[in-house]
C-alpha cells in the first residue's frame, strides 16, 4: 500500500486529473465544489495496471490554504507535481515544490496538465522551464508526463510510469514498531459515532484495540476500520485508514492529534532538528523568531532557539532547538515545516533528531557534537547517545529516547554487546553475549557508564569504611541515595559489581570485597577484657562500657548477644538460658522471673531482661506472672 500526494499550484488540474485517474472527487465540501477550487485535504484510491492499491492524498493548491496542504504531505511515500503546460511553473508550484524538498520526498514524478491547450513547441519550452526549476531539488531527476484530464492523453503512459516509480519507492508495509497515526480529520457519522482518518505511518491497528490520543491523553477503543472504505479487521502501515472510535467524542479530537498504542509515545514541547532555510527566504532567522512548525498533521507556532550561531541566512543549515507553544506527538526522524506566519511563507524546514532534549545552552560544543551524532542515524551511536548519561536504562525507556523500533534497535545493541561498548548489567557467568529473549526485565548501560558508575561505587564504599572500619558495609539505601539509582537500578549494579569480584553485599548492607572489619589493637585488648568480664560473671554480666561502633563489631562478629541496652549476654551462655526457658515452659507449662533468678543466681533486673527479650523475640508471650510459649 503507498500514499501518493498531489502538489502544485491553484487552477492546474490537481482535483480534475484525480477525479478522472481515480473516478472520485476529492472535493468533498459543497464550497469547494462551487468555487471549482480544493480548500481542504480530499482523497481517494485507485489500482494500477500492477495491481498494486494506491491511496491519493489531493491538497489545496491556494495560496491561503497552505497550511490545509502541509497537514496532508507529513505521510507521503511519492508526490505527482503538477504543472500546467499552458501556464508553466506559479508561485504555489514553487512553494509546493520547496516543501517536498525540504520534506525529502524524492520519488514521483510531475504531470504536465492541459497539454491539449498548447502546441507542441510551447509544450517543449515549459518541459525545459520545468527541468531547470527541478535542478538541485528533491525532484531533480523524476519523470515529466504531459497529460490531458479533459481528452484522456497521456493518462495510460501517466500511470504506467506512477507504477514505475513505486517499483523503486521503499513501502511502509512492512514496519512493524509503534502504530501512529496522526489525524487529519475527525467527525461523526450516524449510527457509528466518532471517526477520525490519517495515514498510518507505523506498526499495525486491530478491531478491539485499546488506543490513546495524543497529546490530551484520552483513551478510546477500536470499534471498526475500513480503507479505502472497505471494511478491515487490520490496518497496515502505509495505509489510509478510517478508524471508529468508541469512548472518545468527535469533538475532543482535533487536525494533529496523534492515535498510538497507550504509554507508547510521550508528547513534547522541545524538539532538535537540522533547520535549511530556503534560498528564496526574505530575510535571515534570528534568534528566538515566533514561526509556525508543521509536523505530520499538527500546527503549531515556536520561538527558535539557535544553537551554533547568531543568525541563519536564507539557503543555510543549521541546528535548532524549537520551544513550541504547546505539546505534540513527534518521533527522531520525522520531517517538518517552518512557515512564518505574517506574512505567510514558508521558510524552511528539515529532520528532527531529538524529541526529548533538554533545553539548551547557545554555542555549546558538546551540544553540537551530540546532535551530530543522531542526525548520522547508526543505530549501536543512536544507542550510545541515548545511554550518554551514564545511568542504567530500561529497554523500552531506551528505546522511546533513541526513537527507534525494536528491531532496529536491537540491531545496533548487539554489536554493542559484542565489542563490549555496552554492558547487560547482572550478566550471569556463561551467558552468551548475544541478546537474550526478552530484555524487559533488563538493564543496559555503556562501557564508559559503567567505569564511572564502579568508580562512584568503590568511591563511597572506601570512604564509608573509612570512616567506619568496624562496620560490615554501607546501609543498602545510603548507597542507593549516593549513587542516585532507584531500587531496580541499584539491584542490577549491585550484581554486577558482585560478579567482577568488586563488592559483596547482603540484604541490608554493601562492602568491598577486600574489606574486612578489624580491630585496632588496642580495641582488641578492651575486646578480650571485656569476653573475660563476661566470662567470670556469665549470668549477671557488667554492661559494656565500650565505643559504639567497637560494641557494634562484637554483636556483627557475634561475640554477644544483647538483650537489653545494658545488658550483652556470651553466646553460649545465651543458647543455655533460652533452652532453659523452653524446657521449663514445657515441664511446667510457663517460668516465672523468680525461677529464672533462683535457677541462674542473678538478680531480678538480668531475669526480667532475658525474658521482656524473649517476648519482643516472639519466642514467649506474658500472661500475667507467667511466661509461655508464644
Amino acid at each position: 500500500m503507498y500514499v501518493v500526494g498531489t502538489a502544485g499550484h491553484v487552477d492546474h488540474g490537481k482535483s480534475t486529473l484525480v477525479k478522472t485517474l481515480t473516478g472520485i472527487d476529492p472535493d468533498r465540501w459543497e464550497e469547494e465544489q462551487r468555487r471549482e477550487m480544493t480548500i481542504d485535504l480530499g482523497f481517494a484510491w485507485l489500482t494500477l495496471p500492477s495491481g498494486r492499491s494506491l491511496s491519493v492524498v489531493d491538497v489545496p493548491g491556494h495560496e491561503r490554504f497552505i497550511k490545509n496542504m502541509l497537514a496532508g504531505v507529513g505521510g507521503l511515500d511519492a508526490a505527482m507535481l503538477i504543472i500546467a503546460a499552458d501556464e508553466s511553473v506559479m508561485p504555489q508550484t514553487e512553494e509546493h515544490l520547496a516543501i517536498l524538498d525540504l520534506l525529502g520526498v524524492s520519488h514521483g514524478l510531475v504531470a504536465l496538465t492541459k497539454v491539449d491547450l498548447v502546441d507542441d513547441d510551447w509544450l517543449a519550452l515549459v518541459e525545459d522551464e520545468v527541468r531547470e526549476r527541478l535542478s538541485g531539488t528533491s525532484f531533480a531527476h523524476v519523470p515529466l508526463v504531459p497529460v490531458s484530464a479533459r481528452s484522456g492523453q497521456g493518462l495510460p503512459k501517466l500511470l504506467a510510469t506512477l507504477d514505475h516509480v513505486l517499483d523503486g519507492t521503499p513501502s511502509r508495509s512492512s514496519a512493524r514498531g509503534v502504530p501512529r497515526l496522526p489525524l487529519d480529520r475527525s467527525f461523526t457519522i450516524g449510527g457509528f459515532g466518532t471517526v477520525v482518518t490519517g495515514t498510518l505511518l507505523d506498526g499495525t491497528l486491530a478491531v478491539g484495540q485499546e488506543v490513546e490520543i495524543l497529546p490530551a491523553g484520552l483513551r478510546a477503543r477500536v470499534r471498526g476500520l475500513q480503507t479505502h472504505q472497505q471494511k478491515a479487521e487490520l490496518a497496515l502501515p502505509g495505509s489510509r485508514v478510517a478508524v471508529n472510535l468508541a469512548g472518545v467524542h468527535h469533538s475532543q479530537v482535533q487536525r494533529g492529534d496523534v492515535l498510538t498504542l497507550p504509554g507508547n509515545l510521550v508528547p513534547t514541547s522541545l524538539v532538535d532538528m537540522a533547520l535549511r532555510l530556503v534560498p528564496h527566504t526574505p530575510r535571515p532567522l534570528e534568534q528566538n523568531d515566533a514561526l509556525d512548525l508543521f509536523v505530520g498533521a499538527a500546527e503549531v507556532r515556536c520561538r527558535v532557539t539557535l544553537l551554533e550561531r547568531e543568525r541563519l541566512a536564507p539557503g543555510e543549515t543549521g541546528w535548532v532547538q524549537l520551544r513550541l507553544e504547546r505539546p505534540i506527538t513527534a518521533m527522531r526522524g520525522d520531517r517538518c515545516i517552518l512557515r512564518q506566519p505574517s506574512p505567510s511563507l514558508t521558510v524552511g524546514g528539515g529532520s528532527i533528531v531529538d524529541t526529548a532534549p533538554p533545553r539548551h545552552r547557545r554555542f555549546r560544543a558538546d551540544v553540537i557534537a551530540s546532535l551530530e551524532t543522531l542526525a548520522r542515524g547508526n543505530p549501536a551511536d543512536l544507542l550510545l547517545q541515548a545511554l550518554a548519561d551514564g545511568a542504567p536504562c530500561g529497554w523500552d525507556e531506551l528505546l522511546k529516547r533513541s526513537g527507534m523500533a525494536d528491531h532496529v534497535a536491537r540491531s545496533g545493541l548487539t554489536a554493542l554487546l559484542s565489542d563490549g561498548r555496552v554492558l547487560l548489567l547482572g550478566r550471569h557467568a556463561g551467558e552468551a553475549v548475544a541478546l537474550p529473549e526478552s530484555l524487559a526485565a533488563r538493564l543496559l548501560i555503556s562501557h564508559d557508564g559503567w567505569q564511572k558508575l564502579a568508580t562512584r561505587l568503590s568511591t563511597a564504599l572506601r570512604g564509608y569504611h573509612e570512616r567506619f572500619p568496624l562496620r560490615t558495609g554501607m546501609p543498602r539505601e545510603e548507597l542507593r541515595q549516593r549513587l542516585k539509582l532507584d531500587g531496580r537500578g541499584l539491584a542490577a549494579v549491585l550484581a554486577e559489581a558482585a560478579g567482577r569480584g568488586l563488592v559483596q553485599f547482603h540484604e541490608t548492607a554493601t562492602w568491598l570485597t577486600e574489606h574486612v572489619p578489624t580491630p585496632t589493637p588496642a580495641q582488641r585488648r578492651e575486646v578480650d577484657e571485656l569476653l573475660a568480664a563476661v566470662a567470670r560473671a556469665p549470668y549477671s554480666p557488667p554492661p559494656p562500657e565500650l565505643e559504639p561502633e567497637l560494641l557494634a563489631w562484637m554483636l556483627e562478629q557475634g561475640l554477644l548477644v544483647k538483650t537489653s541496652d545494658e545488658i550483652y549476654f556470651s553466646p553460649v551462655v545465651y543458647a543455655e538460658l533460652l533452652a532453659w526457658v523452653r524446657a521449663t515452659i514445657a515441664s511446667d507449662g510457663g517460668v516465672t522471673v523468680g525461677q529464672f533468678r533462683d535457677r541462674f543466681g542473678s538478680s531480678r533486673k538480668y531475669a526480667l531482661a532475658f525474658l521482656e527479650h524473649l517476648d519482643e523475640q516472639k519466642i514467649t508471650r506474658r500472661m500475667g506472672d507467667v511466661r509461655v510459649h508464644f
